[in-house]
């Protein structure tokens, strides 16, 4: 039966005051019958404009069928046609500003939650189905893969589909890029993704950590190896920092150094000798998702004040509305229109002080964003023992100073045409290694494009 409310069903979550003590996950997902409720909210269009808001082309109108039907296995089988990690895509995607804005649902009410449903179907399956995918047979031919971030994996998982002979070379201990050094537990558990490449791995994908490509093995050592076409899916790992006095200081991370530390090396669990400033001040500086992911850990690892330091508005921030939302409910306090210009340390050169600057904003810039222009005569001191810088990331620089005829651009990214193919014969690119810090499912998006054009290139070359 259809269901006409104007809004989606809500995600049930844990209270705040419960999760800001633990990193477990805060929503708790759909229940079946939330999840078939849900899905009748669907009209089924015939002309499908969700599916043109989503980066990988899930069908979505069919697998939201499937859920009517209460045939979720069904679901989890289209779902997977187009997507190597629906789980993941289903917590982490930006769904507001992709498929869900497409909705007609959402012209006179709330959007159908696509990223919901898309999230209770892989969990069901993920619950509930015991079989692995099966392995196609092998067409003979090799491909490697440099880095197991989103680009990377969903690049491998297609040409793995296809029959090709893939092995992925990670630099870090585990495979999963910014998926386990980046966003929390409490967002995307670990246990979550480990699943998700245990099933590209069952699709004979080879994953080989530990490989830093640039410094154990060149990319041209790599097709002297017999690998026939490389992909790079390196991400942009690279903090940035604002060059302010005081960031050399004890107590300044980058958000890349404590995500890091919390995430993949687990210093929030008490068992952990991970060292982590566990300040009773935090002030975090930037509006983006992953500066909501640095202030609500840190909130977690026992800080009493945890400040949003952003120069813009709220409304101006690009974090997704649903982490600034959580953000709040955990007690973050949001110092927008506020620049840092210097970081004030003690006689012993840790962290004491944030100097900062109130901002109104001015005449849009060349993003069309308001620029922020200082007020005059509005310093002010902000007290914290930890700043933790989230300004941005930029490639890392060692593949492209250790390989030939690599064209990139003054940031530092990968030239790349909307296929992935890099200025060297042979050589692909996608994901944040060519846009840029940008989002995990544009990111899978380009790794599978550049797949098939990888499987063009060498099917050409042995013609």
């Amino acid at each position: 039966m259809a269901n006409m409310s104007l809004v989606k069903n809500k995600m049930p979550h844990q209270d705040a005051d419960v999760r800001i003590k633990n990193f477990d996950e805060v929503a708790l997902g759909y229940t079946e019958e939330q999840a078939v409720d849900e899905a009748n909210r669907c009209l089924g269009c015939k002309h499908k404009p969700c599916v043109g808001g989503c980066p990988v082309a899930i069908d979505i109108p069919g697998f939201i069928e499937k859920i009517k039907e209460r045939d979720f296995e069904g679901a989890y089988e289209i779902i997977s046609r187009s997507s190597s990690l629906p789980a993941v895509c289903g917590r982490v995607c930006p769904q507001e500003t992709q498929c869900e804005s497409k909705c007609v649902r959402g012209l006179k009410g709330e959007p159908v939650a696509i990223g919901r449903l898309e999230r209770f179907v892989a969990d069901w399956h993920m619950k509930n189905s015991k079989d692995t995918p099966a392995a196609p047979q092998k067409n003979g031919h090799r491909a490697a893969v440099i880095g197991a971030g989103p680009a990377g994996l969903a690049c491998a998982g297609d040409l793995a589909k296809m029959g090709y002979d893939v092995t992925v070379f990670e630099a870090l201990h585990l495979a999963g890029g910014v998926l386990v050094y980046g966003i929390p537990q409490f967002r995307l558990p670990k246990e979550i993704v480990q699943r998700e490449i245990e099933n590209l791995k069952a699709l004979g994908v080879k994953i080989e950590t530990n490989a830093v490509i640039g410094k154990a093995l060149a990319v041209d050592e790599l097709f002297e190896m017999g690998f026939e076409a490389v992909f790079i899916g390196t991400g942009a790992g690279l903090p940035r920092f604002m060059n302010i006095p005081g960031e050399n200081l004890k107590g300044v991370y980058s958000a890349n150094e404590f995500l890091t530390r919390v995430n993949l090396m687990k210093a929030y669990r008490e068992d952990s000798d991970t060292p982590i400033l566990r300040a009773r001040n935090v002030a975090v500086v930037g509006g983006g998702n992953v500066a909501m992911d640095a202030a609500r850990s840190a909130k977690r690892l026992g800080a009493e004040n945890v400040y949003i330091v952003y120069r813009r508005g709220e409304a101006e921030m690009p974090a997704r509305l649903e982490e600034i939302e959580h953000a709040k409910e955990e007690g973050i306090i949001f110092k927008t229109l506020t620049n840092p210009v210097e970081i004030i340390g003690d006689e012993h050169k840790f962290v004491k002080a944030l100097k900062c600057v109130e901002m109104e904003l001015g005449e849009p810039d060349e993003s069309g964003r308001r620029s922020p222009v200082v007020k005059s005569g509005s310093e002010f001191l902000l007290q914290t023992e930890c700043v933790i810088m989230s300004i941005g990331t930029s490639p890392n620089p060692l593949i492209r100073n250790t390989t030939n005829g690599l064209e990139t651009n003054k940031h530092g990214c990968f030239v790349a045409d909307e296929n992935g193919r890099t200025s060297r014969e042979g050589v692909f690119a996608g994901g944040d290694a060519v846009t840029g810090a940008a989002t995990v499912i544009l990111a899978m998006g380009a790794g599978r494009q550049a797949a098939k054009a990888m499987d063009e290139y060498i099917r050409s070359k042995s013609r």
